[in-house]
């Protein structure tokens, strides 16, 4: 083992341009498929292929971690040669810190089973923090080190100024190159403030909705006033609605779509069990919220790895339906149909006769906006919210088996948190 890492050393100029070319190409293929994977528009495109995608992103998430242990065997030398040089010390340390946080939470990510979702919420905002903060930086650093940047000749910008303060009448003036500003500087300057620009807004709501937006209000009094649904009558929140009994939701939900978001008014909506039930229902919108309400709080969690807490929905239970239509004895499963025409998923009967498992029409005491899934959504708290079928408008009692849009795609069947 000493031999082989002596080897290293004695030719580690080399390997280090290597790693460092490496290393690029990795944060490249991290960098666009995370921005990928959480791109709404790219959930609907890619189907089943989002899963592949998933699957590379964390496979060299976790070969990221062979450059940076490959580098600690070449640092001994690296760190002595760096040691007037505290600029490139600092930068080496900034990309061995964004590479260690992007690996260890993107394992915690990977992992949200094993931890749970209070450590994987946090994973998640370090993950998307650094991805803020590293990629500029990264892409600030790698232009900024290219090797046409390190021309001289093509690096300073030169003006003249007088040598001496004394001068004699029969001479000229003495003047010699001095650099006023170089050409690295002025890339650099330019290429931070224009990420700056591009980037500066997304960054901030990102900021305000998973860092100072915890708690969510605001965030959710916007999506209600961009609501693009139009059902009339509004649905009055019971009293333990409003105020909410949860107190207010804890976090900030993230809109993920598998098709662009419905709109529903009162000409195009309606909520139907059918199936092998004893009685099929098609309800009109005021005849829906005319049935009988709860009131549950309870936490929601996301496979990709947040979650909002202390919910507090307003709905019918699910149970209470199925037992207004009469499920047959040859019924064993309940396929779920959103209104976007495309998306599905299913539960076991057994698993719909959970008390907590509701048709909500209310979130906090309002009205769930189209980006959330209103106007009608299902929620099962116990389980990972890809069983939460968005803008639910159908029901269906069947006896086999139903592979769901994103189980059909790699998802487990097994939703429980």
């Amino acid at each position: 083992m000493g031999v082989f890492i002596e080897r290293l050393r004695k030719g580690y100029g080399k390997k280090l341009v290597s790693l460092h070319a490496w290393n690029g190409w990795i944060v490249v293929i991290l960098a666009v498929s995370g921005l990928v994977l959480i791109g709404g528009y790219w959930r609907g495109v890619l189907g089943e292929g989002r899963v592949w995608l998933k699957w590379l992103h964390i496979v060299v998430g976790i070969a990221s971690i062979l450059p940076v242990m490959y580098y600690l065997v070449l640092a001994g030398k690296h760190w002595k040669q760096l040691k007037k040089k505290p600029w490139q010390r600092f930068n080496v340390l900034v990309v061995l810190g964004l590479l260690l946080g992007w690996f260890i939470s993107g394992v915690l990510l990977w992992q949200f089973r094993a931890v749970g979702p209070r450590v994987s919420n946090v994973a998640l905002v370090i993950h998307d923090l650094l991805t803020w903060v590293g990629l500029p930086y990264i892409i600030i650093h790698s232009i900024t080190r290219a090797k046409w940047l390190k021309e001289p000749s093509r690096r300073t910008i030169i003006a003249e100024s007088k040598v001496g303060d004394e001068l004699s009448a029969d001479r000229e003036p003495v003047y010699a190159p001095q650099p006023v500003y170089t050409r690295r500087a002025f890339i650099r300057g330019a290429i931070g403030i224009g990420l700056a620009v591009i980037l500066g807004p997304s960054f901030l709501k990102w900021l305000s909705n998973s860092v100072g937006g915890f708690g969510g209000t605001a965030s959710i009094d916007k999506l209600i006033e961009n609501n693009a649904n139009q059902m009339i009558p509004k649905p009055l929140p019971l009293p333990s609605s409003a105020p909410p009994i949860g107190g207010g939701a804890q976090g900030s939900f993230r809109v993920y779509t598998v098709t662009p978001i419905p709109s529903f008014s009162n000409e195009n909506w309606s909520f139907t069990i059918d199936g092998l039930v004893d009685k099929s229902f098609k309800w009109n919108w005021e005849q829906f919220v005319a049935l009988k309400r709860k009131v549950q709080v309870s936490d929601f969690h996301c496979v990709t790895g947040w979650s909002v807490y202390k919910n507090t929905w307003e709905g019918i239970r699910l149970k209470d339906l199925l037992a207004m239509a009469g499920v047959q004895a040859n019924a064993s499963n309940i396929k779920l149909y959103s209104g976007d025409g495309v998306y599905t998923s299913t539960l076991a009967l057994e698993h719909a006769d959970m008390d907590d498992v509701m048709v909500a029409v209310m979130h906090d005491g309002k009205e769930i906006p189209s980006d959330l899934g209103g106007p009608v959504r299902l929620i099962v708290p116990r389980m990972y919210a890809y069983k939460s079928v968005k803008w639910l408008n159908r029901i269906e009692l069947i006896e086999g088996d139903h592979i769901g849009y994103w189980e059909a795609r790699g998802y487990a069947n097994d939703a429980w948190i």
